[in-house]
């Protein structure tokens, strides 16, 4: 990234998403608009069937800084997420998930964070979530407590949808979580890779259509597994010099 203008990619996993189509790219393009000319959008459409990867090509072809890449089928989070990543191009990736869960105008704050403190990763954290309900909640606690423990990172909500990073860092973080996990991979990974994480925290607009994709029992499960499988890999070391941080 140079000079105070970043060039930005906004990557945006959907599976079923039809509703929330146009409020999202009419939400995510304004914003990016607000920060630079040099912006896409990629939508990664998760092999849905309600419609939603044509409307994103419908809302292209007016709006051509986006573009959707499709799963011809479903890889759910994690596979959906790497395409997207993948897919990218500019110097800066941001992703959120399509019912935008906190005020867009905060990346602009996210972006002066990155460059002023130098980091690599900037993650935001939900300042409550109890309007989740109480069984999500506590799930939610165990799991961040899990993460903090178990993979070394202090970091307040590992799977909040509001990241932002420097692409120049993905090759060396090899992500390989197909699942949900793929959250707590990006951020555990970056910080043992050596480079620079800090978060602020956010106030949280929870889903007013449609289920959380991270409800089920069968995603938490799949969650643990990766967890696992991958814990040894993702606590791996490397040296260079970075760390964590707060704002």
């Amino acid at each position: 990234m140079s000079g105070t203008t970043p060039s930005i990619s906004a990557v945006i996993p959907m599976h079923n998403e039809a509703p929330y189509v146009q409020r999202c790219l009419d939400a995510v393009c304004a914003a990016l608009a607000a920060l630079t000319a040099d912006f896409e959008v990629v939508v990664v459409d998760d092999a849905s069937n309600d419609g939603t990867g044509a409307l994103v090509k419908a809302y292209a072809q007016h709006e051509p800084r986006v573009r959707c890449v499709r799963n011809e089928v479903n890889l759910t989070l994690g596979g959906t997420l790497r395409n997207g990543f993948n897919a990218a191009t500019k110097d800066l990736v941001f992703y959120t998930d399509a019912d935008l869960p906190f005020d867009l105008g905060l990346l602009e704050k996210a972006v002066r964070l990155l460059r002023f403190q130098e980091a690599d990763l900037v993650v935001a954290y939900r300042f409550t979530r109890t309007e989740e309900g109480v069984l999500r909640t506590i799930y939610s606690f165990f799991y961040n407590s899990l993460v903090r423990v178990l993979l070394k990172v202090r970091v307040r909500d590992i799977n909040f949808s509001f990241k932002l990073f420097r692409r120049a860092i993905l090759p060396d973080l090899e992500l390989k979580s197909g699942g949900s996990f793929i959250d707590a991979e990006l951020v555990a990974k970056t910080i043992h890779r050596g480079y620079r994480v800090i978060q602020f925290g956010v106030d949280y607009f929870p889903r007013s259509i449609g289920v959380s994709k991270l409800s089920s029992f069968k995603v938490i499960a799949r969650i643990l597994s990766e967890f696992l499988r991958l814990r040894g890999e993702t606590v791996k070391r490397r040296p260079r010099a970075g760390g964590e941080n707060g704002a």
